[in-house]
């Protein structure tokens, strides 16, 4: 029989388990898009940006589907590009000129 601290140890171990493999799910669901400001882009490592640029595309094309890798590594190079030569850090990505990329003709 397990004594309490044993039983406390595991169910603890289980919750961080759970709350790790949870964090994607969490990270997507909290994720500005595009809205989120130059500062916070820069500061996010490449996943996050990948992240907040495939919520961007979806925001900006109004669809659920998963954009194509090549639209989200331009439009990660341009928005790339758009927040590092920004005077205001807290300009929205979405003021990235992407149209071109984003919305296929």
């Amino acid at each position: 029989m397990m004594n309490t601290a044993r039983w406390t140890a595991l169910a603890a171990a289980a919750l961080a388990v759970a709350l790790l493999s949870g964090c994607s799910d969490v990270e997507k669901a909290l994720n500005k898009g595009g809205d989120t400001k130059c500062s916070d882009y820069l500061a996010q490592n490449a996943d996050t940006q990948r992240v907040t640029i495939t919520k961007f595309i979806k925001q900006q094309t109004g669809s659920d589907n998963e954009p194509a890798g090549t639209q989200v590594d331009l439009s990660m190079a341009a928005v790339q590009g758009l927040c590092q030569v920004q005077a205001n850090k807290d300009t929205p990505i979405k003021n990235a000129d992407l149209a071109g990329i984003l919305i296929k003709k």
